[in-house]
């Protein structure tokens, strides 16, 4: 369950970082409806950290062996 854990996380990390590469900045507006609406624009290291971050994990996740994860082994 670990294993799989990790990979949605590096997956997200990357989809994330990538969003953030192709698009600018977003407007958030509140759900409640009182006040206004606020811009955010990441800063320029923030996608390709991501990205990256992202890379690495799903790479873990693919180098880890199977057995250690399941936990303690079978006498």
């Amino acid at each position: 369950m670990w294993k799989s854990l990790f990979l949605a996380s590096g997956i997200f990390a990357c989809i994330v970082g990538v969003e953030m590469l192709l698009i600018d900045s977003a407007v958030i507006l509140p759900l409640s409806g009182s006040g206004g609406p606020e811009v955010f624009t990441a800063p320029d290291w923030a996608p390709w950290s991501l990205i990256s971050a992202g890379a690495v994990t799903i790479l873990n996740f693919v180098t880890l062996p199977t057995k250690m994860i399941k936990g303690l082994p079978k006498p």
